[in-house]
């Protein structure tokens, strides 16, 4: 599937429920800008190492403005117990039903796993995708590259 979302295009509208079983609506973050970052599965090893990593850097996520929404396909039960054991600062989004419909959006969904790929989305206060990476199946992205185009946007 090609990448829908791409730097320029309006980033396209999501409603799912968090961790918490609470709709997170992404057009109501408008006025700051938004990491959306799609990853295969809870509790899986990449995963778990990206965010970590990714909640290890938060806080200089957060001082730049930035609220990160990390979404898979798993559910909301499953995101719950990873969440409290990892003791994630940040919203985990369940993209469980209709199944892969978020990351069919933004063009991540692997139709043959069933699951996201890894595909990370730097979106502005105003809706645009400003900043886009993707990597394979088993490579962990940089969460540095993360605050360094957080930084850019924040001029």
């Amino acid at each position: 599937m090609t990448d829908t979302a791409t730097a320029g295009s309006r980033a396209p509208e999501i409603t799912l429920q968090d961790q918490y079983g609470q709709d997170t609506v992404l057009s109501s973050l408008r006025g700051g800008p938004v990491l959306v970052v799609f990853y295969p599965l809870a509790f899986s090893g990449v995963c778990s190492g990206e965010l970590a990593d990714l909640r290890e850097h938060h806080a200089e996520l957060k001082a730049l403005d930035v609220t990160v929404l990390a979404v898979s396909v798993d559910s909301t039960f499953a995101l719950r117990t990873w969440s409290d054991r990892e003791g994630f600062p940040f919203a985990l989004l369940s993209d469980f039903w209709p199944h892969g419909a978020a990351a069919r959006a933004y063009g991540v969904f692997d139709d043959q796993r069933g699951v996201a790929r890894r595909g990370s989305f730097l979106i502005d206060a105003e809706g645009t995708v400003r900043w886009t990476v993707h990597t394979p199946a088993g490579q962990p992205r940089d969460v540095e590259e993360y605050i360094d185009q957080a930084r850019r946007l924040a001029g």
